[in-house]
């Protein structure tokens, strides 16, 4: 189950087709080695996403 204090990285590596889903809603930076550290509700704020609205998305 994923959800906002999942980390960038350990989501792409358990689910590396979920990369889809974060793209699509506007996070470009998953290569970053910043984002890799920052959870789900660190990236949201950054980039002005509701983390509520992704985790949902990316669980369904």
């Amino acid at each position: 189950m994923i959800n906002k204090d999942t980390k960038i990285g350990d989501l792409i590596q358990e689910y590396p087709e979920k990369a889809e889903i974060l793209l699509a809603a506007g996070m470009h930076c998953l290569g970053c080695p910043a984002s890799q550290a920052e959870t789900l509700e660190e990236a949201c704020d950054v980039h002005g996403i509701d983390v509520e609205e992704l985790v949902k998305q990316l669980n369904a």
